[in-house]
């Protein structure tokens, strides 16, 4: 059964109950104190009656007609105390289920909007709540979430269109710029070489932000993917524990290994190692290197930072780790590093989990 489907006492009903509760709890407080008035009212009369049934007796008759007084007294107001507490639990007991129906039916809408609130996501911002009824509190909720609705769908139809021309738009200046030079200028020019470095540079980095872009407004497509066949076409020496099939996109799968296992090599030492491994959507990728402090391993993966030794005129862009967290989000994974000390070698150990089907070999 569903959080939000009738009947559950979890996260969605919480409220229903709790008007429930305070529904009943309120009744039986006040019926309480009714049955206290009533109860202290019929004993008064009880007395006054009591009194005037001795005064009529004979002298000899008055003290049994005292303790017949107490006897009838004392029984009718100890039935009607036990009858009246009975009632009162049976009524609040019923006050308590009115009080869930009751809750149910004014907290229905809300169900409705919490259902179709999780059916929508970036990639079906079109949709609405479309709250009908009164105009209450609830509709007026209802239609508040539905405005920031369509203004995240601009928003996000805005940031689409961009990544799809930024592309076309940047890559032609940058592309006419390196034929200008490669023709312009002599193969012996010692200013060309440079130029075409910078130009390379750019696209490189233009290329890692139009990735980073895409990881991070999602998937539009999907397929099965096996996981541990893409990190073998990047890394032909990686160890499989177990396959996996992950359901995304084969091309930015690519991307996240072949960023994943570049930074590794490129952040590495001399001689060093790089070690690849698989099992089902779990992909470690750890490598020797200078060691980083742990307080600042988090910070590598945001965009345009650099490892230790790393500047700005280097080859790198500084948005490889970034590019590999974004394309494991988009797929609805993580991706994670821990440092490693100098007594490991240094380096760090990336682990990036995505959902994935596991397939156990024969």
């Amino acid at each position: 059964m569903s959080p939000s489907g009738p009947g559950c006492l979890g996260a969605g009903s919480t409220i229903r109950t709790r008007i429930a509760l305070v529904y009943g709890g309120v009744f039986l407080v006040l019926g309480a104190l009714l049955l206290l008035v009533v109860n202290l009212l019929v004993r008064a009369g009880t007395d006054g009656e009591k009194e005037a049934i001795v005064a009529r007796a004979g002298e000899v008759a008055v003290v049994e007609a005292y303790r017949i007084g107490d006897d009838v007294g004392r029984a009718a107001n100890e039935q009607m105390l036990m009858w009246s507490c009975l009632a009162l639990l049976v009524i609040a007991c019923g006050a308590v289920v009115v009080g869930w129906w009751t809750a149910g039916r004014v907290l229905r809408p809300v169900h409705e909007m919490t259902a179709r609130a999780r059916r929508l996501s970036e990639r079906d911002l079109g949709g609405r709540l479309a709250v009908r009824g009164p105009d209450d509190e609830l509709k007026e909720l209802g239609d508040t979430i539905d405005a920031l609705l369509g203004r995240l769908e601009t928003a996000f139809d805005s940031q689409r269109r961009f990544v799809a021309n930024a592309s076309h738009e940047l890559r032609t200046p940058l592309a006419t710029q390196r034929a200008a030079l490669q023709v312009g200028l002599d193969e012996d020019c010692e200013v060309r070489q440079v130029l075409l470095d910078i130009n390379r540079q750019s696209e490189r980095l233009l290329d890692g932000l139009l990735l980073l872009a895409r990881g991070e407004r999602g998937l539009a497509e999907r397929e099965d993917v096996p996981f541990a066949e893409v990190v073998a076409e990047e890394y032909e020496d990686a160890a499989v524990a177990e396959s996996g099939v992950v359901r995304g996109s084969r091309v930015l799968l690519r991307q996240l290994v072949r960023n994943l296992v570049a930074n590794a090599v490129a952040h590495n030492v001399p001689g060093g190692t790089v070690d690849v491994r698989v099992d089902g959507g779990v992909l470690t990728v750890v490598n020797t290197g200078p060691v980083v402090p742990p307080d600042e391993v988090e910070s590598l993966f945001e965009p345009f930072r650099r490892g230790a030794g790393r500047d700005r005129t280097g080859p790198g862009a500084g948005l490889g780790l970034s590019i590999v967290r974004s394309i494991a989000a988009a797929h609805g994974g993580t991706a994670t590093a821990v440092a490693r000390g100098a007594g490991e070698g240094g380096g760090l150990v990336v682990t990036v989990t995505l959902p994935a089907t596991v397939t156990r070999r024969s």
